[in-house]
């Protein structure tokens, strides 16, 4: 009997610590912010999903969190395979350098980003410097920073999401499908693809959630004219002290992540059982 509860007694610390700090606030400021009732929130809510505007940056954050989740899981994956399959003394080294950018700040990061795709910056600077162009372009401030910035952001987290993933195939099913005859693509395609998919779409998960949820590199390089829904809430909550108006955007975020994490678990049993 004592062996039976141990287990959940030792869980019990970590439960009540994630109630109180974390569902706790959650629940208030999506359903309960200062003065500000849930029908207020409820109305602002259908407000925002029949105005134009708001729609526009739901759909820019659908859109680019999901254009960098393909990026991060494209661009991440292989490397993760190589640095998981390498039997080179030099594969650690790889990783954590891969990984490395992880022990920066947001905010460095996203600010080299602002020194290169200025107009005075690294990009412009190479463009009218090889005459292809006669005045450097405007890529500050548009959807093509943003997608920069996130990809730079999370692609070291989906690579050692997706390096966990391929560590814990056996590499032998490798060498046993290369003994049968398969060459090493369809190995990759048809042996570690698919048995890493788990993992997959973790590492899917984690980029959209925080591709969506992320606020400082689209504040930084996209500006006012591309808003996102962190940026709004921002404003909502520091700006002009729109309480409903924040809960409401905060509700419309926590149900996209919910609503892609949801599709990707699907994905994910869909092709386990395939």
């Amino acid at each position: 009997m004592r062996k039976r509860f141990t287990p959940a007694l030792l869980l019990l610390p970590g439960i009540a610590f994630l109630l109180v700090g974390f569902l706790v606030p959650s629940v208030a400021m999506l359903l309960a912010p200062p003065r500000t009732q849930t029908t207020d929130i409820l109305v602002r809510f259908g407000q925002m999903l029949t105005d134009p505007y708001d729609l526009s940056i739901i759909g820019r954050t659908l859109l680019l969190g999901l254009i960098v989740t393909v990026v991060c899981v494209v661009l991440g994956f292989p490397i993760a395979y190589l640095l998981a399959r390498s039997t080179s003394r030099w594969s650690g080294v790889f990783l954590a350098l891969a990984i490395f950018p992880l022990l920066l700040s947001n905010v460095v990061r996203t600010f080299g980003w602002l020194v290169v795709l200025g107009s005075n910056g690294a990009v412009g600077q190479l463009l009218t410097g090889l005459g292809l162009v006669d005045t450097a372009p405007q890529l500050l401030y548009t959807p093509l920073a943003i997608v920069l910035g996130l990809t730079q952001l999370f692609l070291p987290l989906a690579i050692i999401t997706c390096y966990s993933a391929v560590s814990q195939v056996d590499a032998g099913l490798d060498d046993a499908a290369r003994g049968l005859g398969a060459s090493r693509t369809r190995t990759f395609w048809d042996v570690v693809l698919p048995l890493s998919l788990p993992g997959i779409v973790v590492a899917a998960t984690l980029v959209f959630a925080g591709s969506a949820t992320a606020y400082t590199t689209p504040y930084l390089l996209g500006g006012s004219a591309n808003r996102m829904l962190s940026t709004q809430l921002f404003n909502y909550s520091s700006i002009t002290i729109d309480w409903a108006g924040a809960s409401a955007t905060a509700l419309i975020m926590t149900v996209l992540v919910f609503a892609v994490s949801a599709a990707s678990a699907a994905v994910g049993r869909k092709g386990a059982t395939s």
